[in-house]
C-alpha cells in the first residue's frame, strides 16, 4: 500500500502540470491548446494501438464508437479548453480549487448509483467544500487572482464559469465512463484508453483546422519562433507525461490502495497545481487562498472517508475510472 500512494502521489505531480502550462503560454488561446495537447495526445495512442489494432477492430461496435467519440469530446477536448481558459482569467489557485472538488460532485452524480452514500451523510463535508468556494470567489472577486492584474468583475466571472465547466466536463466523463465500462466489459482499462486517446485526437486534428482557418482568434499578436517551439515542447510533454506516464501511475496506485484511499490521493493533483502556481508566481498564499485550500481538501476527504463508515459500504464510482482524464 505505502507504493501505492507512493504511485498516486507521483501521479499527482504529474498531473498538476496540466494547470501550469496555460500559465507559462498566455498568449496561445485557449482553443489553441486544447487542439495541440489533444493531438500530441491521439499521437502517443496511436503509437500504443499499433500493436493491438487488429484485436481494437474486433471488439469495436457501433455503440462503442459513439460513447467513445462523446467521453472524449467533453471529457478531454472541452474539459480542457474549460481548463486553460480558467487558468488564463483567474489564475492556477482558483481553477485548480474549483476543479478539484471533483471527488465530491462525482459522488453527487452518482448517487442513485448501487452502494452509494445517502445525501444527508455527506452535509457537513459539503458545507465545508461550500464555504471554501465562497473563499476563493470572494478572493477572486476582489481582484486579487486575475494573472493579468486587471480590475473589474466580467474576466474573474469567466474564469470562474470556466473552471466550473471544466469541473462539470470532468465530473460528467467520470460517472458515464464507469458506468459504459462496467455494462460493457469487454475492453480492459488499457485498450480503452488507447481508444479515447485516438478519438481525443481525431477532435483535436479538427478543432486544430478550424483555428487555422481564423488565426487571429487563437494567436493575439504574431509570436517568434521560440515561443512555438515551446508551446509543441510543452504539449508534447503533457501528452507523454499527465496523459500517458500519469495514468499508468494512478492505475498501479488504484491497484494498491482502498478505493477511498485512492478517492483521496486525487486531492494531490490540486496541492500540486497550487504549489506549481505559487512558486511560479514568487508568492506565498493570501488568506482567502488558504482558507479555501483547508477548507476544500478538509471537505474532500471527509467525503471520501463517508463512504467506508460503518458497513464500509463501496463507492459509488471507481476512483481508477479518473485516470482516463487527467
Amino acid at each position: 500500500m505505502r507504493r501505492g500512494v507512493m504511485y498516486g502521489v507521483m501521479a499527482g505531480a504529474i498531473w498538476g502540470t496540466v494547470f501550469l502550462v496555460p500559465r507559462l503560454l498566455p498568449d496561445f488561446a485557449p482553443l489553441l491548446l486544447g487542439a495541440a495537447r489533444c493531438m500530441m495526445y491521439g499521437l502517443v495512442a496511436l503509437a500504443a494501438a499499433a500493436p493491438m489494432a487488429r484485436r481494437l477492430a474486433n471488439k469495436l461496435t457501433r455503440a462503442d464508437v459513439w460513447a467513445i467519440g462523446k467521453l472524449a469530446l467533453v471529457g478531454n477536448l472541452v474539459y480542457y479548453v474549460f481548463l486553460t481558459a480558467g487558468v488564463h482569467r483567474v489564475g492556477i489557485g482558483p481553477t485548480s480549487l474549483i476543479v478539484g472538488v471533483l471527488p465530491v460532485t462525482v459522488t453527487l452524480a452518482g448517487r442513485r448509483d448501487s452502494g452509494a452514500v445517502p445525501l444527508s451523510r455527506l452535509r457537513w463535508p459539503l458545507l465545508l467544500v461550500a464555504a471554501g468556494i465562497v473563499c476563493i470567489n470572494i478572493d477572486v472577486f476582489a481582484g486579487n487572482a486575475s494573472p493579468s492584474g486587471t480590475g473589474g468583475w466580467v474576466g474573474p466571472l469567466v474564469g470562474v464559469l470556466c473552471a466550473t465547466g471544466a469541473l462539470a466536463g470532468w465530473t460528467w466523463f467520470a460517472v458515464e465512463n464507469t458506468r459504459y465500462l462496467r455494462r460493457n466489459p469487454h475492453f480492459d482499462g488499457n485498450e480503452w484508453s488507447v481508444l479515447l486517446g485516438l478519438a481525443t485526437g481525431v477532435f483535436g486534428a479538427l478543432l486544430w483546422a478550424a483555428c487555422s482557418l481564423a488565426p487571429g482568434a487563437a494567436v493575439t499578436t504574431p509570436l517568434a519562433p521560440a515561443r512555438w517551439h515551446l508551446f509543441w515542447l510543452l504539449n508534447m510533454g503533457l501528452a507523454v507525461g499527465a496523459s500517458w506516464l500519469g495514468t499508468g501511475l494512478w492505475n498501479a496506485a488504484s491497484k494498491r490502495v482502498p478505493l477511498t484511499l485512492s478517492g483521496q490521493l486525487i486531492v494531490f493533483e490540486t496541492l500540486f497545481a497550487l504549489l506549481y502556481g505559487f512558486v511560479y508566481d514568487a508568492r506565498l498564499p493570501r488568506p482567502l487562498e488558504a482558507a479555501a485550500i483547508g477548507l476544500l481538501i478538509a471537505g474532500v476527504t471527509w467525503s471520501v472517508r463517508r463512504h467506508d463508515d460503518g458497513a464500509g459500504r463501496p463507492a459509488p464510482i471507481d476512483a481508477a475510472s479518473l485516470s482516463a482524464n487527467p
